[in-house]
């Protein structure tokens, strides 16, 4: 197999964010919540402090935050309602190491994925039931025999191979398979390539942008 690397020219981020010191949960574009204690302004990207003693943070791009609101005091995060066990033992970074090697993806293009599928907060669950960092649905994780999606590992592990045949089907069309990954392959083939959803498109834009970001940082 071959590694995977692409430079496509697409879409567009941006910045800006403040400081709050209570729980509060930064409502993202896509739909989902991060619950955080505080946060800081670092670049384009808003530094979201997931424990007191600011141990475990993740970075989110300043502009898919649409606002900030108060955490709800029975959750950990407003968008999530589940009991199923969470791995975080293993570094993320490490995670998606082990299943680039595994898949022969580039890693950054995972980290783009999970950026855009749930701003890499492992315990994401979508208001359409999709579940974890990579966002699989009930009906796809048990197809591909993810038996925790809310597990780090188990869940990048079953995305990643997922989008591994998706690329292959498309015949490593990135904007193809990234389209599937959302949308469904049967929208693609309706559509003979991206389905004209706005959702869709602004995904595929987003994943992209972050994607040649990290390349062009890189060959720098």
């Amino acid at each position: 197999m071959r590694r995977l690397y692409f430079i496509v020219v697409m879409g567009a981020l941006g910045l800006c964010a403040g400081r709050a010191d209570a729980a509060e949960v930064a409502r993202l574009q896509n739909g989902f919540g991060v619950r955080y204690e505080h946060r800081t302004t670092v670049g384009d990207n808003t530094r979201l402090y997931l424990t007191s003693d600011s141990s475990g943070y993740v970075d989110v791009p300043t502009a898919d935050i649409l606002g900030y609101e108060e955490a709800a005091a029975d959750s950990s995060a407003a968008s999530v309602k589940t009991s199923l066990p969470v791995a975080a033992s293993v570094p993320l970074g490490e995670v998606i190491g082990s299943v680039s090697r595994t898949y022969d993806l580039d890693p950054d293009l995972l980290n783009s994925v999970i950026r855009a599928e749930s701003g890499f907060n492992p315990r994401a669950v979508s208001r359409k039931g999709a579940q974890g960092l990579m966002q699989l649905m009930p009906k796809t994780a048990a197809t591909l025999g993810v038996a925790h999606p809310l597990d780090a590992a188990d869940n990048v592990d079953g995305g990643s191979r997922y989008l591994r045949a998706l690329l292959e089907h498309y015949n490593f069309d990135l904007i193809k398979a990234l389209a599937a990954y959302n949308a469904g392959p049967e929208r693609v083939a309706q559509y003979g390539g991206v389905p004209p959803y706005r959702e869709t498109r602004a995904y595929v834009a987003r994943i992209v942008h972050d994607y040649n970001r990290k390349k062009r940082a890189a060959g720098r």
